[in-house]
Order: structure tokens, then sequence, then C-alpha cells
């Protein structure tokens, strides 16, 4: 019997409840599942997402743990019920016991965008006559500007903190430096090939959402330091990956947890911000570039934004920036 992704019920898997804020996903025997198992209802979409909409892993991960969540709340609360039997009514109660948990504005649009596309899809496939989500709107979601480390910090981060003279320590730094360098997400670096660097053009092909290829531009200096690694990676460890650019010191592909510590150590000692992780220094990426006068539309290509929408949230940042300068500086602020 094939296993899959979903959201048990604590009483039959061993999961914590659903109505936690963070939640396990758990696999769980088809058998083990109601009418609403991910091979009758959400599977469908799943692979759709995977094969047709070729959407990464993480957004995959996304999109069923707010199903899972979803259909886990509505057989506790209101039973077995067939896919068209589930109304807009059902939907708001499932929102409103989200509000219920402090869960943030944010977080509960990211799950009714979750549940749109879910029944846009159930109804192209013809398994609902209308969707529930159409009169569905969600939490009005605060501005948040990007949270980025300051330039002092990155020139500190590379030229006065010092790292472990060892694998970790080289690899640690490296990525460090391929972040603010070109900006890209964690799953980008942690997908990129050593042949997608072509160090000569000083260039790195990346693969982003959808699949969608774009070059990112590189220094000298990071070229230089990418080709050493690679050189070392042989000299130094016992039958490495010679097909992913950073390894761990056993030689094999790096994994998301080790990231996000590398990131979160080095960037304490340089930073006072509450949050450090990965993404921060892509913000940190695109806010520095837009403070020296970068082109908004060479940013979005760099940063592979889809819209430019996406983009000008920096715009906010150096904005602000100036607002600072000019409190400051000038004599009638």
């Amino acid at each position: 019997m094939p296993a899959l992704w979903y959201w048990g019920r604590p009483e039959t898997t061993g999961a914590v409840d659903y109505r936690s804020r963070r939640l396990p996903v758990i696999l769980v025997d088809l058998g083990e599942l109601t009418r609403f198992a991910l091979d009758a209802t959400i599977q469908p979409f799943i692979d759709y997402l995977k094969f047709e909409k070729r959407c990464s892993e993480h957004t995959i991960r996304s999109y069923g743990d707010d199903l899972g969540q979803f259909f886990a709340f509505i057989r506790d609360e209101f039973g077995d019920l067939s896919l068209p039997d589930i109304s807009a009514s059902f939907i708001r109660s499932w929102l409103a016991s989200l509000k219920d948990q402090q869960l943030g504005s944010r977080s509960i649009n990211r799950k009714i965008s979750s549940l749109r596309s879910f029944y846009k899809y159930q109804l192209r496939s013809g398994v609902v006559e209308q969707s529930p989500m159409g009169i569905i709107t969600g939490p009005k979601a605060g501005k948040r500007l990007p949270v980025y480390v300051e330039q002092q910090g990155t020139d500190r981060l590379f030229s006065d903190i010092g790292f472990p003279d060892d694998w970790s320590g080289r690899t640690d730094r490296l990525l460090l430096q391929i972040f603010y360098h070109t900006g890209m997400r964690l799953s980008e670096l942690m997908g990129i090939r050593e042949n997608q660097v072509d160090a000569g053009n000083r260039t790195i092909k990346v693969l982003g959402k959808g699949n969608k290829e774009r070059i990112i531009p590189i220094s000298a200096g990071l070229a230089a330091e990418i080709r050493e690694y690679c050189q070392k990676k042989r000299q130094v460890l016992e039958a490495p990956d010679t097909d992913r650019l950073l390894v761990t010191e056993k030689g094999s592909k790096l994994y998301a947890k080790y990231v996000y510590r590398a990131v979160k150590i080095y960037l304490a000692e340089v930073t006072t911000i509450e949050k450090k992780s990965p993404h921060v220094l892509r913000h940190t990426f695109a806010t520095h570039l837009m403070n020296e006068g970068a082109d908004l539309n060479s940013v979005k290509e760099l940063l592979g934004h889809s819209s430019l929408a996406a983009t000008q949230v920096y715009t906010h940042n150096t904005i602000e920036k100036l607002k600072d300068v000019h409190k400051k500086a000038h004599p009638k602020a």
C-alpha cells in the first residue's frame, strides 16, 4: 500500500494536534485515511503541482501541509464530507479557528491561497461545479519591510570574522559569500552543480522557481574562491560528490538544516536583527543594490522574480534610508 504526505489525526498517528501552530508532516498509509485521503482528493493536485507546474519541493510541501490541516479540521469538526458538500461556511469556520490560534494574517492568507489554487484545479477537473473560495476574503496584512543586514555588517562578515580552518569553515564562508553576492534562494544554492559555474565568464546558472533558468554574474574574487573550493574538494575529501558544488565534510550534498545553522551562527556575529536566515541575505543583496542605485528591473532579473511588484518592496527600504539620512542631516528636518 503506497504512503504519502498527510496530516494524521493524533489518536491514529501520534502526530501533534492540527490546532498546533507548528505541525510535523508525517507519512501515513493510505488504508488509514478517510474519504479525504490524498489518493482521492489531494494527490492529483500535488501531482499537478509537481509534474505540470514544476513547483519546488518546498512549495509542494507547503500546499500539502495547508490542505492537510484543512481536511483534518473538516473531518474532526464536521465528519466525512464529500468535496462538493464543503461550503464557504465550513471554510470560514476553519479560518476562524486559525485566527483563534493567533495565526498571523500573512500565514492565513497563504492558506487561503493554497485552498483557492486547490479548488481552481478541482473546478477545472470537473470534481466540483462551483468553488466555495469565490466569496472567501482574507484578513488584511500589514506591510512588512524586508529585514536585511547593514553594509557594515556584511563588510565585517567577510573581513573580520574568523572561519575555522577546516572543511566546514571553508564551506560556511563560501555559502555565505554566494548568498550575499548572488541573492539566490536556499533551494537554488543547495541545487547548484559544479557545471553551472562558469568561472571564466564569471557567471552562475541558477535553476529557480518553476525550473526557470537565469544567469547571475559574480565577481572575479568569488569565481576564484569557487575554483579553489572545487580543487580542494578533490584533494582533501575522500570520494566527495563532485557533481554538487557545495558539500559537507563527509563529501555529501548540503542539507537545509546545515545551511540555516551556518547562516544563523555567523550573522549573529555581525548583526542584532532578530531573524537570521538565508532569505535575510537575499533581502540584503537586493537592498544593498537598490541603495547603490541599481535599476529595479535589473534587480528583478537577478532575483528571478516573475513580476516587478515582488521587487518593488525593496524600494521602500531605500526610501526609509533616505528619510533617515534627511532627518539626521537636514537642519530643518
